[in-house]
């Protein structure tokens, strides 16, 4: 494909709470066996862009691990391939990156280096299938200077924490409001743009010298009606797992057939990273009902509506309900844990209970001592 890939992953999100004290939101586990910028490395592996660089800052070093070989994702190649931007200290910049369109402007030179003529910039935090090629297409034809993915939520959700755009018959952007208080449609950016890729060179040339820093505000907005700026519908699964309970709600979508048939079953696929892990270990007493249990559990108790991630043990007479619960806990005899997100490596202490009150999730952070010696 004629473009190379950029997926912001450095943002820092308190909306997240404690899951994103140690981790970024790129890192996040999703469904089971995946973190959430697998889907953004997948699809651009899928479409064929042969070099992606992944922005990081915040909290970097589980994502930096979990991109250490670019294999999974196809970018061992001799041509392109993964290419990771942590913030450098230079000559001339010893800044952190102060916002988007900074992050790629320290990294220009990435974008001065390459030849293809497009450059197709995602986020790290969405979950969803796409063809960027057919996203391209539109742009040429088009004529656009930017086209932005555009998702339209279903009725009563939330649009408030994305930028709301309101198109015209011809889907060109007309009016642009980043995360509105209140919001006027249920049209909103996906955080996914296609742009040539000089044309970003200059935008990004012009904001760094006027001292503008994100790339939403500073270019999108402000050029909305000197550019030309179009929306391309993305009709399929979306969803952005940017506060506890949007990442709580994305997951506990994989317990639904139809979501699990178009990210599992249907190509293209969505990859990961591979752990040597053995399949899951359902011993006599276990009840598991419409969950996805990944490898390297071993389950005792009973287990209903929940996603249990890598190498979770459910002790004995355990009731797990409406939960997540994150790779590698420990879970003893006799608790009871329901509308809860359980973060990793946690040791939960025997006849316990936590429980989600009035409908919000709970999270829980528990650092015991596993084994008694």
């Amino acid at each position: 494909m004629r473009a190379i890939g950029i997926v912001l992953a450095g943002g820092n999100n308190k909306a997240m709470k404690e899951l994103t004290s140690r981790r970024a939101v790129a890192a996040m586990p999703v469904a089971g066996s995946y973190r959430s910028i697998d889907f953004a490395l997948s699809n651009m592996s899928n479409s064929h862009i042969q070099k992606v660089a992944v922005i990081t800052q915040y909290n970097a070093r589980s994502l930096n691990e979990h991109l250490s070989s670019s294999k999974w994702w196809d970018f061992g190649r001799k041509q392109g391939g993964l290419y990771v931007f942590n913030p450098t200290i230079t000559a001339d910049n010893s800044v952190w990156y102060r916002g988007t369109a900074d992050a790629i402007y320290q990294n220009i030179d990435f974008l001065k280096n390459s030849h293809e003529p497009y450059v197709v910039i995602a986020s790290g935090d969405g979950v969803y299938k796409l063809d960027f090629a057919k996203v391209l297409e539109y742009h040429i034809e088009k004529k656009a200077d930017v086209t932005v993915v555009v998702k339209e939520l279903p009725a009563g959700e939330d649009a408030s924490r994305f930028g709301v755009v309101k198109m015209n018959q011809d889907m060109r952007i007309t009016d642009f409001e980043e995360k509105p208080i209140e919001a006027e449609g249920n049209v909103v950016s996906t955080g996914i743009y296609i742009v040539r890729r000089r044309q970003l060179i200059e935008l990004l040339e012009k904001a760094a010298s006027e001292d503008r820093y994100d790339f939403v505000k500073d270019i999108l907005i402000r050029y909305k009606n000197i550019k030309r700026v179009y929306g391309y519908k993305l009709e399929s699964y979306w969803s952005n797992i940017s506060t506890v309970d949007a990442y709580y709600r994305t997951n506990m979508d994989f317990l639904k057939r139809d979501v699990r048939e178009f990210f599992f079953n249907q190509y293209p696929d969505i990859y990961s990273k591979i752990d040597d892990l053995p399949p899951a270990k359902y011993n006599p007493g276990a009840e598991v009902k419409n969950s996805l249990v990944a490898s390297g559990c071993i389950v005792n108790g009973t287990v209903e509506n929940s996603i249990l991630f890598k190498k979770v043990f459910v002790g004995n007479n355990c009731v797990i309900r409406n939960s997540v619960i994150l790779n590698d806990v420990y879970i003893g005899d006799n608790t009871v844990i329901e509308n809860c997100i359980v973060e990793s490596r946690d040791t939960i202490r025997s006849n316990c209970r936590y429980e989600g009150e009035n409908g919000k999730v709970r999270i829980v952070v528990e650092k015991n001592e596993r084994y008694n010696i």
